[in-house]
C-alpha cells in the first residue's frame, strides 16, 4: 500500500511509543453531579492523556469523533490552528495510533476536516486503521451559501470514517454491521398514503407504489419475466409494456396478485399495476446518504454557543449539537462510550451524555475549566438548547474532572515509589494482556485470568500487613492468598512480587511464572 512520507515520518511513526504512561488525578472540586456515571473530562496534552486510558480503556469505545486543527493558517483563540503540514501529520499519527488502540472492536473513528488535509488524513489514516477498514468519506454541508471571497465557494466539509475490525471476506466492517438506521422521518412516511380500490381501502393502511416492471431494453430481455398476469378485478390478460419484464417470476407475481399486493388503480383497469409497500412493513429505519446537508449548520452552532456561554464568539468553529447527534445515533447505541480527544467546546460530550451514552473528553488549554465543564455542569442541569428538546432531555448525570499527573515509571522503567496498588495492577494487566482492567471490590492479590492464565500482584500492603512493604514477597502464606481470591481458576499463574521465598521446584509445581518488581514490570509501548 502506498504510504505518505514527511520530513519526519520515520520518528513520527514511532512517537507513541516513547509517551510515558500518566497518571490521571481526579480533581473533585470540578467535578459535578453523579461522580459516578462514568463520565470524564481530562485536561492536559491529549496525546499523554490517550496513553494514560490504555490500562482502562483499550479496546472500550464504541465511537471516537475527534475535530482536530485543520492546518488552514488561521489563529484561533483556543488552538494553534497554523501549524506547518509536516508538523500537522507529526501530530496527528501517533494519536491515531492510541485512538486505534483505544477503540472496541465493533468500533468507529469520524474525523472532522476540511481541504487543507483532509486528504492526507486519507493516506494516514489508511495506513493506521488499515484500507480496508476505511467506511467512506462524509461530506457535511456546514453552510447554506457560499462565501462571497470566491468565485467556487466552499460550503462543506469532509468526515472520515474508519473502523477497528473487518472480518475476513465480509463486505461491511463490524462497525458497520452494528450502526443503526436514521429514524424515519415525516418526508419518508409522507410517500405512504391510502388509495382508493373498487373493494375499498387496504386493510393494511398506506403504502407506496413502486413499479412492478424492469427494463428490458439493451439485452436485458428475459423471455421468463415476459407472461400474462390476469387483472384481479377485470379478468383480462396483461403483460408488461413494450421494453419491460415483470420484476418477478410468475409464481411471485401471482403471488402478490392473488395477496392483493399489486394496485390496480382507482377503477381495477390499470394496464400495468404497481406494487404496495406498506408502511407498516417498512423498515423502521432510513439508511443514511453519505451527503448531510440542511439540518445542522455552523451558524447553528454559533447560536448554541451564545445562548451557553453569553458571547458570540467563544469558539471559531463549533460544531452544531444536531451533526453529533447523527454521527451518536449511528454509531452507538445508550450506555455506549464516546470519546473526543479534541473536545474544543464540549459538544461531544454535551450530546453524548443528552443521548445516554457515556463520554470521555479530553482538552488542552484552559477553557476545559472555563469552557467545557461549565457546559456540561448546564447539561447536568437541564439546559434546554441544541437537541435537548428532541431527546426529551431533562437533566440529570455527571461526572468526573480529570489532570494529567506525574509518569508510572521513571525514565528507566522503574516504577514510581509512590504508585498505587490499582494503578500499577491495572498496567500490569494490561501489558501482560493487552486488555484494560476493571478493578474489582474488594482488591485482592489475584487481578484476574484471561486466555486460561492468571495474574497476581503482591504489592503495597495489598495483603493488609502493617508495613507498606510487608506481603510483597512470595512465600506458602501470600502463595496461599492468592490462591483463595483466585475462585475456581486452576490454570498456570504468573505472579509479580518484590522477591520469592518459594524453590524452582515448588515454582514449576504449582505452575508459576515468578517476575520481580520493579525489574521485571514493563509498561506496554
Amino acid at each position: 500500500m502506498p504510504t505518505l512520507r514527511w520530513l519526519t515520518r520515520d520518528d513520527d511513526v514511532r512517537a507513541a511509543e516513547k509517551v510515558p504512561y500518566r497518571l490521571l488525578e481526579e480533581v473533585e472540586g470540578l467535578g459535578y453531579g453523579d461522580r459516578d456515571a462514568g463520565n470524564m473530562l481530562i485536561q492536559g496534552d491529549n496525546l499523554e492523556a490517550l496513553k494514560a486510558l490504555l490500562p482502562y480503556y483499550a479496546g472500550q469505545v464504541k465511537c471516537i469523533y475527534i475535530d482536530p486543527p485543520y492546518n488552514t493558517g488561521s489563529a484561533f483563540e483556543h488552538y494553534d490552528d497554523n501549524l506547518e503540514h509536516s508538523q500537522w501529520l507529526a501530530m496527528m499519527w501517533p494519536r491515531l495510533e492510541l485512538l486505534r488502540e483505544l477503540l472496541a472492536e465493533d468500533g468507529s473513528i469520524w474525523i472532522s476536516l476540511d481541504d487543507a488535509e483532509a486528504h492526507y488524513m486519507k493516506v494516514i489514516g489508511d495506513e493506521v486503521f488499515g484500507r480496508k477498514n476505511f467506511i467512506l468519506n462524509l461530506a457535511w454541508q456546514k453552510r447554506d451559501g457560499p462565501p462571497n471571497d470566491r468565485k467556487i465557494g466552499m460550503v462543506h466539509e469532509h468526515i472520515l470514517v474508519w473502523a477497528k475490525h473487518r472480518e475476513l471476506k465480509s463486505k461491511q466492517t463490524l462497525a458497520e454491521l452494528s450502526f443503526n438506521l436514521m429514524p424515519r422521518s415525516e418526508k419518508a412516511n409522507s410517500q405512504y398514503a391510502v388509495f382508493k380500490e373498487p373493494d375499498g381501502p387496504d386493510p393494511r393502511g398506506p403504502f407506496r407504489k413502486v413499479d412492478s416492471t424492469t427494463n428490458a431494453k439493451g439485452g436485458r430481455n428475459v423471455d421468463s419475466l415476459i407472461y400474462p398476469l390476469k387483472n384481479r378485478f377485470t379478468g383480462e390478460e396483461v403483460y408488461p409494456r413494450q421494453g419491460r419484464n415483470w420484476a418477478h417470476n410468475k409464481v411471485e407475481m401471482e403471488r402478490l396478485n392473488a395477496e392483493k399486493r399489486l394496485y390496480w388503480g382507482v377503477n381495477g383497469t390499470a394496464g400495468t399495476p404497481m406494487k404496495k409497500l406498506f408502511l407498516n412493513e417498512a423498515k423502521q429505519g432510513m439508511t443514511t446518504p453519505s451527503v448531510w446537508s440542511g439540518f445542522a449548520l455552523n451558524q447553528h452552532a454559533s447560536s448554541e454557543m451564545e445562548k451557553i456561554f453569553g458571547e458570540k464568539a467563544a469558539f471559531e468553529t463549533p460544531k452544531p449539537e444536531g451533526l453529533l447527534e447523527r454521527i451518536i445515533t449511528i454509531a452507538t447505541n445508550p450506555d455506549d462510550l464516546v470519546l473526543d480527544s479534541f473536545l474544543g467546546s464540549g459538544t461531544t460530550a454535551a450530546v453524548a451524555q443528552k443521548m445516554g451514552r457515556r463520554y470521555i473528553g479530553i482538552e488542552m488549554g484552559d477553557h476545559a475549566v472555563t469552557h467545557c465543564a461549565p457546559r456540561l455542569q448546564k447539561v447536568v442541569d437541564g439546559e434546554q438548547g441544541g437537541i435537548s428538546k428532541a431527546q426529551n432531555w431533562q437533566g440529570g448525570g455527571g461526572f468526573r474532572f480529570y489532570r494529567l499527573g506525574p509518569p508510572v515509571f521513571t525514565e528507566d522503567g522503574q516504577i514510581q515509589p509512590d504508585i498505587r496498588f490499582p494503578v500499577l495492577a491495572a498496567h500490569i494487566w494490561f501489558a501482560e494482556t493487552g486488555n484494560p482492567w476493571t478493578e474489582p471490590q474488594p482488591l485482592t492479590p489475584f487481578l484476574g485470568a484471561q486466555g486460561g492464565k492468571g495474574y497476581a500482584l503482591l504489592y503495597n500492603g495489598i495483603l493488609g500487613d502493617k508495613s507498606v512493604s510487608g506481603g510483597n514477597v512470595l512465600t506458602r502464606k501470600t502463595l496461599a492468598a492468592i490462591r483463595a481470591a483466585q475462585g475456581d481458576f486452576t490454570g498456570p499463574l504468573t505472579v509479580y512480587g518484590e522477591r520469592t521465598a518459594l524453590s524452582e521446584a515448588t515454582l514449576k509445581a504449582e505452575q508459576i511464572e515468578f517476575k520481580q518488581t520493579p525489574y521485571d514490570v514493563k509498561a506496554r509501548k
